[in-house]
């Protein structure tokens, strides 16, 4: 899967990931209303409105970029409705050809972790049949546990030929509180990148290995750091617009070719008719407004790395 995710990011020309991280208050009214007239003002009226608030931005985005990144918290906060509206959204990019990164963030250890790994990458055995659980092609995975919560993933990635990007330096602003904390004269993060390192020459792909990293755009001297780290890695970079990163952060964190980083925008792109920016579409047209978001996200970081 990092092949097929590299030759679309060369396709497009896009190195960009489109968070599907959608809140309620995100959603215009007028798909509010609809949902909520169809399964009343519940938890599968709310699950409603988000799967159709993400089919509008996919059908307005699938054909600019390669990839697309739902939050997994912002659909199970409506239960079992919001999951189901999750494995739609990951069925439906997938028939639009979209490389779906499943932003779980998990990690634990043994058998929890294996069956995080089987449920999200990978089949389960029912009887004699298997079955694939939510089926994303990437999943976002915590480290922190060590190489026992990883482990798991690496297996189904090498089974199913997917994909996971590991937590290394983290875009919100009290990550230094553990992350950049020295041991033996080294930073954690520093120690997390060569870890990954090790762990993906164990499970390559063409010219990256399966397994990549999340450094965020809020830190782009220390990607700098981590790019030289990991040279195999292909690098998620979460943090840009709405967290404040920017194209001209983001350079260090490609390879000199523009390929090895890709980069999320969530609420700057899904939400982008209520920037004052994109104002001018509306709500009606709110998946326009994601539209051109997406098209200056590129013309920013293209014009950044040249």
């Amino acid at each position: 899967m990092i092949n097929k995710l590299v030759e679309k990011i060369k396709k497009t020309e896009a190195p960009i990931v489109v968070g599907l991280d959608p809140m309620l208050n995100y959603v215009p009214e007028h798909i509010q209303k609809a949902a909520f007239a169809k399964e009343g003002e519940t938890l599968e009226g709310a699950a409603e409105a988000i799967w159709q608030f993400n089919k509008g931005i996919v059908d307005s985005i699938y054909d600019l970029v390669p990839a697309v990144k739902p939050q997994i918290a912002m659909y199970e906060q409506f239960g079992i409705p919001g999951l189901i509206a999750f494995k739609k959204t990951v069925d439906y990019c997938h028939e639009k050809d979209l490389v779906v990164i499943g932003d779980i963030k998990r990690g634990d250890i043994g058998s929890t972790s294996a069956a995080y790994a089987v449920g999200h990458l990978g089949k389960v055995q029912v009887g004699s049949n298997f079955y694939a659980g939510f089926d994303e092609d990437f999943a976002t995975v915590n480290p922190y546990l060590g190489s026992d919560g990883v482990k798991p993933f690496m297996d189904i990635c090498q089974k199913e030929k997917k994909g996971i990007f590991v937590l290394v330096k983290t875009s919100n602003p009290s990550s230094g509180e553990l992350q950049d904390k020295e041991v033996d004269g080294k930073p954690v993060y520093e120690i997390m990148g060569e870890m990954v390192d090790k762990w993906g020459s164990e499970c390559m792909g063409d010219s990256y290995s399966y397994v990549g990293a999340v450094v965020g755009a809020t830190y782009p001297e220390m990607g700098k750091v981590l790019r030289d780290i990991m040279p195999k890695a292909y690098i998620l970079v979460p943090g840009y617009g709405a967290q404040g990163g920017k194209g001209a952060d983001l350079v260090h964190f490609f390879d000199k070719d523009g390929l090895g980083a890709i980069v999320n925008s969530s609420r700057g792109i899904i939400a982008a008719y209520k920037n004052e920016a994109y104002a001018k579409f509306g709500a009606e047209c709110y998946a326009d407004a994601s539209r051109q978001a997406v098209l200056d996200m590129k013309a920013d970081i293209q014009g950044a790395l040249k």
